[in-house]
């Protein structure tokens, strides 16, 4: 679908976190990384909404809480302590973090606060055993410039990190707490940006520049962006963790089509003249004995636990909720993602994707014949406990009335396809409110002028080094500044004998052909193209091997590259066993040997690399190769 992002008004804001590399996390002395665990700790906690001073209660908290979920948490003695299980006040604040965050915030002419007052946020999502999360403005205002263009700053915050969901199931979830309290910095843009490759840019563009401090973490988890997306008639829709930057363009491009579709389905829901009052009244209908000999095995399987079969008329949304603008974009899509994340039920239907699922064309006709329904109306049944899915028709029922009015303001979550799904209300202004254990913060006029002073170099600084001193191309660089692996390649350079152009090549073309392929390469760290580049340069594996290893690797993170090449048979050959094969593949291709040394070597190569490619270095070979052929000829 073509869409003129200047014709229907599209803006976005970025919001763009990212963890700091720091020694400690930010309130509290516990590493920000362990590589060893301690003592395991497991334990329960429940959270709740409260009101707020003036009396109000966060939508978005009041959503969480009405899961009453049973909310597990694990960690160990070595990565948290009391702070983390909020059974201890927060220390103050991290110095480092805080040094790191100011830096930032000059390279993007941003004006440092005075003073650091540190707030709480409400979250009890469980992500944070306190029931917030503590975060602090650093700076406020500022601007970058991309694509010839000034994008506005409009807060730069220092926060903690949450937790990591581990699990999720029904009315229980569970979180690794070794992340919580990790420093994040938050730089959220005006909505200014006007296409998904400007929003894409601005990305790029402040990533850089918080990499140019050389303390933020990286890898897999440490990084997201959160959109602010809107266009005219539509609404603002927050959209929460898009991990990988390529993803950007996508998820915009995809919400924008999301949004011109529901606005197409209220002004077909105006025509066909559906009101308010209509789905109000419509009442919620148990089913159930039109299944008692059903087919369906997911209905037949609710039904066996307990369930029942519940069901909803929409009057006149006959055709509209299995309209699709594109793939997983359809109304009936909205409908379902409303009611599992407020009833974490399993089986929604609606009469527009049936018979099907098991459900054959004569239940189809008694539902509408129960419902009192015509083709032109919509039916949406939910098959769970009774009480989940009574909450859950109610949910849709709440939300096909918001259709009438186009786009619901919500937030969103990405998914790794580009699309989103509901994940509860926007938060609310009273989500806020001052944390009193952590005391201010000065930020004194002479330290700003000392890191002034001592700003690190830009990127496009370190790749102008880079290119001069190592004579590659500039493409090749920024390809490895933009993967976030130039640091490696030089450490890689210092400890190794291996050829530049051949690590470039292996970190940037090879992995970039691996992702393409499907492969996990978010899973190889540091020191799996370390071990590996060693290994190369000690001659105990060709650097052609190193597609089949990484890929190895990438499937089972947790091994290192030496059991790689153990599981996938790669030896090392000797020198007398490589002669010898050279010598009678010479022997079986002598005439071409004396009438064209040069087709020879490529017809002997060929037949040498089936065996032992991966195994010897391609070069090395060529020259053995070479210098047989050639002795034979003279």
């Amino acid at each position: 679908m073509m869409v003129d992002y200047k014709e229907v008004g599209l803006r976005v804001g970025l919001e763009v976190h990212r963890q700091l590399d720091t020694k400690c996390k930010l309130f509290c002395s516990c590493p920000t990384e362990s590589k060893d665990f301690g003592r395991e700790i497991v334990f329960t906690r429940w959270l709740r909404e409260a009101q707020s001073e003036l009396g109000e209660v966060d939508p978005a908290a009041l959503f969480e809480a009405k899961k009453r979920r049973k909310i597990v948490y694990h960690t160990d003695d070595k990565s948290t302590c009391l702070v983390e299980m909020d059974e201890e006040p927060p220390h103050d604040l991290n110095p480092e973090a805080i040094e790191v965050a100011l830096t930032a915030a000059i390279l993007m002419n941003s004006n440092p606060v005075d003073e650091i007052h540190v707030m709480r946020k409400i979250v009890i999502d469980g992500s944070n055993t306190t029931g917030f999360q503590r975060t602090c403005i650093i700076a406020i205002g500022g601007w970058i410039e991309t694509l010839g263009k000034k994008i506005p700053i409009q807060t730069i915050c220092l926060e903690e990190d949450a937790a990591r969901i581990i699990e999720q199931k029904k009315g229980e979830i569970h979180y690794d707490l070794r992340r919580l309290g990790v420093p994040l910095i938050e730089i959220s843009t005006a909505p200014v940006i006007e296409s998904p490759r400007e929003a894409y840019e601005v990305a790029k563009y402040i990533g850089r520049l918080l990499r140019a401090t050389g303390k933020v973490k990286r890898g897999l988890g440490t990084v997201r962006q959160d959109l602010n997306v809107s266009i005219k008639d539509g609404a603002l829709i927050e959209i929460k963790g898009v991990q990988e930057l390529d993803l950007i363009p996508r998820v915009i491009e995809l919400e924008v089509v999301r949004q011109l579709h529901l606005l197409k389905i209220k002004d077909e829901l105006m025509k066909r003249g559906v009101s308010e009052e209509e789905i109000r009244s419509q009442p919620i209908v148990d089913l159930t004995e039109i299944f008692a000999d059903t087919n369906s095995k997911i209905v037949k399987k609710k039904i066996v636990e307990g369930g029942r079969v519940l069901a909803l008329k929409l009057p006149k949304f006959g055709g509209l909720l299995g309209l699709e603008a594109a793939p997983k974009i359809r109304l009936g899509a909205e409908f379902a993602g409303r009611a599992r994340a407020w009833a974490e039920v399993e089986g929604i239907f609606h009469t527009d994707e049936l018979p099907g699922y098991g459900i054959t064309s004569q239940e189809v006709s008694e539902i509408f014949k129960k419902m009192n329904s015509s083709s032109i109306d919509a039916v949406v049944l939910v098959v769970d406990e009774e009480d989940r899915a009574r909450e859950a028709l109610e949910r849709i029922r709440e939300r096909a009335i918001e259709a009438l009015y186009g786009v619901p303001s919500e937030t969103r979550a990405a998914r790794p396809d580009g699309t989103t799904i509901y994940m509860r209300p926007r938060p609310g202004a009273a989500r806020m409110y001052p944390e009193t254990d952590i005391p201010p913060y000065p930020v004194k006029p002479d330290y700003l002028e000392r890191l002034k002073k001592n700003l690190p170099p830009t990127l496009d600084e370190v790749a102008e080094r880079l290119v001069e001193k190592y004579g590659l191309s500039k493409q090749v660089i920024n390809e490895l500044i933009d993967m976030e692996r130039a640091e490696l390649f030089e450490k890689i350079i210092q400890e190794t004998n291996v050829q530049s152009t051949v690590v470039a090549s292996i970190l940037t073309e090879h992995v970039k052909s691996l992702k393409r392929d499907g492969v996990r390469v978010e899973e190889l760290r540091d020191e799996h193209f370390l071990e590996f580049f060693k290994l190369v340069s000690e001659g105990r594996v060709a650097k052609e091997a190193a597609p089949d290893i990484l890929r190895w690797v990438s499937e089972n993170p947790n091994r290192n590259v030496s059991e790689a090449i153990e599981a996938l048979g790669i030896r090392t050959v000797s020198l007398d066993e490589l002669e010898d094969k050279v010598n009678r593949l010479i022997e079986l291709n002598k005439e071409v040997v004396q009438k064209n040394p040069g087709k020879a070597i490529s017809i002997i190569m060929g037949e040498l690399m089936k065996e032992y490619r991966g195994k010897i270095d391609g070069a090395k070979l060529h020259s053995i190769v070479s210098s047989k052929v050639y002795g034979q000829t003279n």
